[in-house]
């Protein structure tokens, strides 16, 4: 079943593509209008979800290693990150470093709707990729960030977080709404 908002279909566990490796994008054609497409809708259904924090270009059916970061739900979601909420996309990105130092992290999916997980993931992650204009960055991350860096190459390499997930289980939206309304107070 696909999750449809705004007319942007985010595909589920169920659909191939999410299990393919998907291609890099020749430099020459990051600035194309087809790309280009590609970056606005994926910017539109990350943003169609309340929690969206990521989304790889594979979730909504583009076999192709990109993936964008929300930059407003980002900061709200962690301090540390920069104020300025701009989205962040990382096309061709590789991980070059992982810190020995590993924490087991909640997770959760928009194409792996509503379950949630444990998984095992480096505290600190710097990246490689080119930006959404064709301009190479390298980029050094620890906490949630690192943690949004490894689940999208995961994506981009055909693995969901719940192959690697321990203690799994299932929330409905009722009871995140709940749980984010009683959150709310403590903030």
């Amino acid at each position: 079943m696909n999750k449809v908002a705004n007319n942007i279909k985010i595909v589920q566990k169920e659909d191939a593509v999410l299990r393919q490796i998907a291609t890099d994008v020749p430099i020459g054609e990051i600035n194309s209008q087809k790309v280009q497409d590609i970056i606005a809708e994926m910017k539109r259904a990350v943003h169609s979800q309340k929690d969206g924090i990521a989304i790889a270009a594979p979730q909504i059916g583009q076999s192709l290693r990109i993936f964008v970061i929300n930059g407003e739900l980002l900061h709200k979601a962690d301090a540390r990150s920069k104020k300025d909420d701009a989205d962040m996309v990382f096309i061709n990105p590789t991980l070059q470093k992982l810190s020995k130092d590993k924490k087991d992290m909640e997770e959760g999916c928009l194409s792996v709707r509503w379950l949630y997980g444990k998984v095992r993931r480096s505290s600190k992650a710097t990246i490689n990729a080119y930006d959404e204009h064709g301009k190479k960055i390298v980029r050094g991350a620890s906490g949630l960030l690192a943690q949004i860096f490894q689940h999208e190459c995961d994506h981009l390499d055909g693995t969901l977080f719940i192959d690697k997930a321990k203690e799994l289980w299932e929330m409905s939206e009722e009871e995140i709404a709940e749980m984010e309304k009683a959150n709310q107070g403590h903030e």
